[in-house]
């Protein structure tokens, strides 16, 4: 049995326990087939013994790799941006990565040149990238022309299957009018989000394809648009309380924009959800405490991350990395709360 004393063990230590060089632990580590059986053996028991885990930097200057994976992100809203990063790290740490995360503004006319110098400075091995990011196919092109591997995260299919990762927006939202109806209501509004987004096209989309299912329709008056702001759900309930005949249940494309509407609601004097019901989209932690509760569709942020990481380190990597069938297909779910519930 090797006793070890120190906090954390380094590959010195491993060197030492084994007699040999730090340079023929890095071979093993890299699985080179020039350290003898008997050898590799004798480190490999040392390494597990000691529970040495080699960094992501002290590999990849053994290999010339960087085991490094970035992720691209323009996204306000700190709980979904927290739920990704949490994803990625999950299969990063289990596969001696690191990740790399740099914000950037969508609209930046040098977005492209920021990306590609981003990826050479950091020499990383791949990238996740996150709507809205995640929506321009000039910057995907540029990725594929400079030999960058990626996997854009988004509400629609806009690349090869093979570097995407989707959230079914469209088909959740059936999920939002089943429970409306059930509930008696016909009067269905939306406050939607910016035009320019897909995630805000798909499910205005998806929410009239499942109102034509119900033989209801989504007149233009009962569409407001937003911004995917607080502020934004608030105006916006104005606009929709206004009309002559107000509706009786209201989607909002995010949670931030349904709590400024429930908030506006409160001071007009309209109650939630006796006199109005109203769902999210996010499962901001704000959901949860805002009062009545607002019912929301929880995207599975943190799975979609995962499974977008796994697949860059399998790209990367010449080992077999296994990306569970699970992690290809992803439904948001409605989390029922007190802006739904039946009186």
């Amino acid at each position: 049995m090797v006793k070890f004393s120190g906090a954390v063990a380094t590959i010195n230590d491993v060197a030492r326990h084994a007699g040999v060089s730090k340079r023929t632990v890095s071979r093993v580590l890299n699985e080179s087939s020039s350290v003898n059986e008997a050898t590799r053996q004798r480190i490999l028991e040392i390494i597990k013994e000691l529970d040495y885990s080699p960094s992501a930097m002290a590999q990849g200057l053994a290999s010339r790799r960087s085991y490094l994976i970035g992720m691209l992100f323009d996204d306000p809203n700190a709980a979904v941006i927290h739920s990704i990063q949490k994803g990625a790290l999950k299969a990063c740490a289990q596969h001696g990565y690191a990740l790399v995360v740099k914000p950037i503004d969508f609209r930046s006319k040098d977005l492209i040149e920021e990306v590609i110098k981003f990826v050479r400075r950091s020499k990383l091995e791949g990238l996740i990238i996150l709507p809205p990011i995640s929506n321009n196919d000039q910057l995907a092109n540029a990725l594929v022309q400079n030999n960058i591997g990626y996997v854009r995260i988004g509400a629609k299919i806009i690349d090869d299957p093979s570097r995407m990762l989707i959230s079914q927006d469209r088909l959740a939202m059936q999920q939002v009018v089943d429970t409306f109806v059930q509930a008696g209501r016909s009067n269905i509004a939306i406050v939607a989000g910016p035009q320019e987004r897909l995630a805000s096209s798909e499910r205005l989309e998806g929410l009239k394809l499942a109102l034509e299912q119900h033989g209801l329709a989504l007149p233009s008056h009962y569409i407001a648009q937003g911004d995917f702001t607080y502020e934004s759900g608030f105006e916006c309930a104005d606009a929709l309380f206004d009309l002559e005949l107000p509706p009786n249940a209201i989607f909002a494309s995010n949670d931030q924009m349904a709590i400024g509407l429930i908030h506006k609601a409160q001071d007009r004097g309209v109650r939630v959800p006796e006199d109005v019901m109203v769902i999210g989209y996010d499962n901001d932690p704000m959901s949860a405490r805002l009062r009545p509760s607002l019912s929301t569709l929880a995207r599975p942020n943190e799975l979609m991350a995962e499974s977008a990481a796994l697949r860059l380190i399998q790209n990367a990597s010449s080992d077999q990395v296994a990306v569970p069938p699970e992690f290809d297909s992803f439904l948001p779910t409605l989390i029922h709360r007190q802006s739904t519930a039946s009186m």
